[in-house]
């Protein structure tokens, strides 16, 4: 099974990172035009486009006006260690072995504005971007324009070696993926909680139980959706009632 997920806007670029592989980018020179477009926004641009504060606006100013075209082992991290946030805490890489993090050179992808698709070894620089940002340039109407036929390809590519792609990106993400030029079946995990006698999905909840769904795919390496069920990390459990087919529904 092949597992997508979202990046993060928490990011890591202080702490060590011991695993010594690197790889490059699938689409790096579409990066470096699309970083190149970047570079000229202003801090005020880069606040209403994304809606940021100031601190903020001035701290991605800068990051788009640092971004080197090569690599710089000074400003450069492999993705999966240097996205923080919540569903890379259910993912936990800290917690991998070799050959942990070898399945998930395989089996998971990281969707991403400015790189359109990562592995988790492949190297990237500090940057905000995300995917529904509205950011118009040459003939592309947004960042969807510009990625989707790219990452689908790639998707499919990786589709050759999976039956099943499992679904565990936001749906701005996932969006960037034609769903109509999949070569495989796509599997989407949700997550809910019972609160007032009714499930909800909880954000920070589902995204980091979305973490923790790819991690058990990769470790266990899963490769049947009966195995997708026998799911049971942090209390949840399948429940077969609120599922289809193609969604399987966890609940606690």
């Amino acid at each position: 099974m092949l597992v997508v997920v979202s990046p993060a806007k928490k990011l890591d670029f202080e702490s060590e990172c011991s695993h010594t592989e690197q790889t490059e980018p699938a689409f790096i020179k579409k990066t470096n035009t699309l970083s190149k477009e970047l570079r000229k926004l202003t801090t005020p641009d880069i606040g209403k486009l994304m809606k940021l504060s100031l601190p903020l606006s001035e701290l991605n100013f800068k990051r788009f006006q640092n971004f080197k075209q090569t690599y710089n082992p000074t400003t450069s991290k492999q993705a999966v260690f240097a996205f923080n946030g919540d569903t890379y805490t259910g993912l936990d890489i800290k917690s991998f072995n070799k050959t942990d993090l070898k399945n998930a050179q395989q089996r998971l992808r990281i969707l991403s504005g400015l790189y359109g698709i990562l592995k988790p070894m492949d190297l990237i620089q500090a940057y905000r971007l995300e995917m529904g940002t509205k950011f118009t340039f040459s003939t592309f109407k947004n960042l969807y324009d510009y990625w989707k036929e790219d990452v689908t390809t790639e998707v499919n590519k990786d589709l050759k070696k999976h039956k099943y792609l499992v679904n565990c990106a936001s749906n701005e993400y996932f969006g960037v993926i034609d769903q109509s030029k999949l070569a495989g079946e796509i599997i989407t995990p949700v997550f809910k909680e019972l609160r007032n006698g009714e499930y909800k999905i909880i954000s920070f909840s589902a995204k980091r139980a979305r973490g923790m769904m790819a991690r058990y795919i990769i470790q266990n390496k899963v490769k049947t959706i009966d195995d997708i069920k026998n799911f049971d990390l942090d209390n949840y459990k399948f429940n077969e009632k609120l599922s289809d087919n193609n969604e399987l529904v966890f609940t606690r």
